[in-house]
């Protein structure tokens, strides 16, 4: 149980604050995508 968070914090550690922006732009991209796309199907 206890090897799970380590794993998890080594991978934290390799992606960093890069990879965490990226996940966060790429997440926020596809939320405006969508939206955009209910609001021409909504007209």
């Amino acid at each position: 149980m206890e090897e799970q968070p380590s794993k998890f914090k080594q991978w934290f550690k390799r992606i960093g604050l890069a990879g965490f922006f990226f996940f966060l732009i790429k997440g926020l991209i596809w939320l405006a995508v969508f939206y955009g796309a209910a609001n021409l199907v909504s007209c």
